[in-house]
């Protein structure tokens, strides 16, 4: 008997032994290739030299110090590194997760408008279908029902808008321009229905992760958010945990769309899985607010700035730079979508294969034409996983893709040192669960 406490009670995962690249191996033997990095997490796979042995090397120096009285050399470098690739940015802290990230985001917005007279504004606005964090705060601004299940009666009340879904909210005959500004006028709305001196920020995943399946914006849509906001005096908050770090072939999601947020949070790939580390970074005017208010961040967490969190994080950031792999991140996720289209053009319940660069989403339905969701639910993720296991595929399915009840989806994240041949068995493996399974 297990004295773990797992996420299905009573159900003992598989027990992994060891991993390689993209492959992880079973204590009996069996290898699976990853397709999703974990959960968008093992950017660079498996027993990475360069990672392993700056791991050997930093666990010589500090074990932990207190970063309200100290700071480190690994924490120094990688906000001056992480900073210099935001596009505008000009502080960032670190902590132990994506929901401690997203939640100081939150704490820092309406700290800001605290330290500027506003104390009032008091309201986040997020979008349906989005998923921000699994602590109470994070889990108040998350549009997936699922997940907010049990926990709605304690949850703080926030506003909700519609999501950039284009697969299933455009309009026959709209186009992005006019999609995009639609929901635009839709936040607008909110806004001054809520009151805009209520406020406090409007925070987005830039491109959806677990929820409903690597959900980009259409062109132009991130540019009329952020001017509602500005118009506002709103903050915009992108939630880049899953999509930021060079998974979507930039270094930051939002650079692709030509826009810079007031507050983003990053996590999962920072340290490719090799150290658990998130971050929050925050443009100069915030920064500036807090200085010239009360000069105090109104936060404290046990392991804000821990010295080889930071330090591995760093050299995971370095080697995606010094190994050029943006630019096979975005071939290898153009191989992937280009793959799964080609292998499923006849098949009648694929509706769409979306994402950017090695973030990706097939989107299942029971007929083209309708779109209507295909109704497999929590029984069809389960046999989709329990097949691609027993075919050597570990797979992220989810469900509820369209409105957090129906429809399904299979997310796909795997490491950014992927190879070709590594993406063909993804695409051939993946057309065998599919076959089997619908």
């Amino acid at each position: 008997m297990s004295s773990v406490l797992y996420k299905n009670i009573g159900k003992q995962p598989v027990w992994a032994d060891s991993g390689h690249g993209v492959w992880l191996e079973d204590r009996e033997g069996r290898r699976y290739l990853d397709t999703c990095g974990g959960v968008a997490v093992s950017s660079l796979g498996h027993r990475h030299p360069r990672i392993a042995e700056a791991l050997e090397r930093h666990s010589r120096d500090l074990s932990w110090v207190h970063a309200g009285s100290f700071t480190t050399s690994p924490a120094e470098e990688l906000a001056e590194l992480l900073v210099g690739q935001s596009g505008g940015l000009s502080h960032a802290q670190f902590l132990s997760g994506g929901s401690e990230a997203m939640e100081l985001a939150m704490k820092i917005a309406y700290q800001y408008h605290c330290e500027r007279g506003e104390s009032d504004r008091q309201v986040f606005i997020a979008r349906r279908q989005s998923f921000h964090g699994s602590s109470l705060s994070t889990l108040a601004i998350s549009g997936n029902s699922q997940r907010r299940s049990v926990f709605e009666p304690l949850l703080s009340p926030a506003e909700f808008v519609s999501p950039c879904y284009a697969y299933r909210d455009q309009a026959e005959g709209e186009t992005e321009a006019d999609y995009a500004q639609r929901l635009a006028d839709e936040l607008d709305a909110r806004i001054r229905q809520t009151g805009p001196g209520r406020v406090a920020a409007f925070v987005m995943e830039t491109v959806v992760g677990s929820t409903n399946g690597a959900v980009p914006p259409v062109t132009g849509y991130l540019a009329k958010i952020a001017e509602v906001c500005r118009r506002h005096g709103v903050l915009l908050i992108l939630d880049e945990v899953m999509a930021g770090m060079g998974r979507t072939g930039h270094h930051y999601a939002y650079l692709e769309d030509g826009v810079v947020p007031d507050i983003v949070a990053v996590g999962k790939g920072l340290a490719a899985g090799y150290q658990p580390i998130s971050a929050v970074l925050v443009s100069a005017s915030v920064h500036d607010a807090l200085g010239n208010g009360s000069g105090v961040l109104q936060n404290g967490q046990t392991h804000v700035n821990h010295p080889l969190a930071c330090a591995i994080a760093l050299e995971v950031q370095r080697t995606i730079v010094d190994e050029d792999l943006l630019p096979q991140v975005r071939a290898r996720g153009e191989q992937l979508r280009k793959g799964f289209l080609e292998r499923f053009a006849d098949h009648p319940h694929v509706g769409d294969v979306r994402g950017r660069g090695l973030f990706t989403g097939v989107e299942f339905v029971q007929d083209r034409e309708s779109r209507a969701p295909l109704l497999g639910g929590a029984r069809l993720v389960g046999r989709m996983k329990k097949e691609g296991l027993d075919r050597g595929l570990l797979l992220y399915p989810g469900h509820g893709t369209v409105d957090g009840v129906a429809g399904n989806h299979v997310l796909f994240a795997p490491p950014f040192v992927v190879t070709e041949s590594d993406i063909d068995a993804m695409v051939e493996r993946f057309g065998e669960v599919v076959e089997a399974c619908l």
